[in-house]
């Protein structure tokens, strides 16, 4: 399992748990907890990378750190 930053919220507009992967454009997941949210990700990374890998696009390495927003 590559090791990516996974960042989970709540959405008040979904009513569910965000998990956004930021490092893969487009790639989150949603889930009624934390841990579905989480384990959900996880499956949309493994997807996320198999689909670039498939289509030949750039697959990033993971930063290995805390990314910083603004």
């Amino acid at each position: 399992m590559q090791k990516y930053e996974i960042i989970i919220y709540w959405s008040d507009e979904d009513q569910v748990f965000v998990a956004d992967v930021p490092e893969l454009p487009g790639c989150m997941a949603h889930g009624n907890t934390q841990e579905d949210a989480l384990m959900n990700a996880k499956q949309a990374v493994l997807l996320w990378i198999e689909t670039a890998q498939e289509s030949g696009d750039l697959v990033p390495e993971p930063k290995g750190h805390r990314l910083m927003f603004a």
